[in-house]
């Protein structure tokens, strides 16, 4: 029996494209949003616990994301009525010290689960009917670079999401990889060397900036 779900994207794959209505009107995607990176992410249900303390949490966070060249994109399955009224709702609330939180990015109405689907973001064995807690982090390019999954019951760390970006953004401009736990400033790791003699130069030459703990382990201090 064929799997009634398409398959869903994988990282390094190009983002599947859609046009949508969402609470700041109708967009496409990836075209407008061209040169940016995005954070695409779904949730279970309008008017339910976990994802209003989430919707908080991304809304007071929109200016440190924009600072990042990066985009928040929300879609539950929905209805655009449904959103504006617990949007409004939010604004209303206070919770770990945020209030008057006016969300101001794009929410989207997807009430045939097309984008959903598209994306993996049902999955049978959660609920049928619901999206679950889908991340999907997508450059300028509009490749998938992180896929991140979370159950229903489980809020998402807002913190390790932008630290994704960062490491990120620092990998591609520095062409560098990032160590466990690593946070701006820390140092880098470099690429491992093609050669051996590479290699042993490395060991044998190494520099107040770049240091190796071994042959395949090189890091280098944080340029900035």
């Amino acid at each position: 029996m064929e799997n009634a779900y398409p398959k869903m994207p994988l990282i390094g794959d190009d983002a599947p494209a859609f046009e949508a209505v969402t609470t700041q009107g109708n967009i496409k995607f990836p075209e407008d949003y061209k040169g940016k990176w995005v954070i695409l992410f779904s949730h279970p249900a309008d008017f339910t616990p976990v994802c209003t303390t989430e919707f908080m949490t991304f809304g007071s966070m929109i200016e440190e994301f924009r600072a990042l060249n990066t985009e928040l994109l929300g879609l539950s399955v929905d209805s655009i009525y449904s959103h504006i009224a617990w949007l409004r709702k939010i604004q209303e609330l206070e919770w770990n010290g945020k209030k008057n939180i006016d969300i101001t990015f794009p929410l989207i109405e997807d009430i045939r689960m097309e984008i959903a689907n598209q994306y993996g973001m049902i999955q049978p064995g959660q609920s049928n009917t619901q999206a679950v807690r889908a991340v999907f982090i997508i450059d300028p390019e509009a490749k998938i670079r992180t896929i991140l999954y979370y159950p229903l019951t489980t809020g998402r760390n807002f913190d390790e999401i932008k630290r994704i970006i960062l490491a990120l953004q620092k990998a591609d401009a520095e062409n560098v990889a990032t160590p466990a736990d690593w946070r701006p400033g820390d140092d880098v790791l470099v690429p491992t060397a093609g050669s051996c003699g590479t290699a042993k130069e490395r060991m044998e030459n190494q520099t107040g900036e770049q240091y190796c703990l071994d042959w395949f382990l090189c890091l280098r201090k944080d340029k900035k």
